[in-house]
């Protein structure tokens, strides 16, 4: 069975997309531990982020990079954490959080965000890509 994130790629279920090409995907974490928290995930699905090729793996962060300068000027934060925790859901996922200290990166801060939250931070987000 698909995972979750597969299905988000597929467009099976819905999600506030930021960016997306021919091997990877970044939307909305709909659970964020602050708003603005996004999943870069690789469109093939592989569980483990060392079990991905090299090819996919080198490209995983340059890819979430392009969103690093908006997430921060759409939200005011000082930086954009990355973790890679890979527990949550079985396909491999990088998050990039806005934080202005290392304490904002506790997923026990996350809390479910709405369809109306999500959409208009995408909004903020996307006016600010290139």
């Amino acid at each position: 069975m698909a995972t979750l994130f597969t299905q988000i790629i597929n467009g099976e279920i819905p999600a506030e997309k930021l960016v997306e090409d021919d091997r990877f995907l970044a939307f909305l974490d709909i659970r964020p531990i602050r708003p603005g928290h996004t999943l870069v995930v690789p469109k093939a699905e592989v569980d483990y982020l060392f079990d991905l090729d090299d090819d996919t793996l080198g490209g995983l962060l340059p890819f979430a990079r392009q969103l690093a300068r908006p997430i921060e000027r759409a939200t005011g934060c000082t930086r954009v954490g990355v973790m890679v925790a890979g527990l949550e859901v079985p396909h491999c996922h990088v998050h990039l959080v806005p934080m202005d200290s290392v304490f904002d990166l506790d997923f026990a801060k996350a809390s479910e965000a709405s369809g109306e939250e999500l959409a208009a931070m995408a909004g903020r987000i996307r006016s600010e890509l290139p």
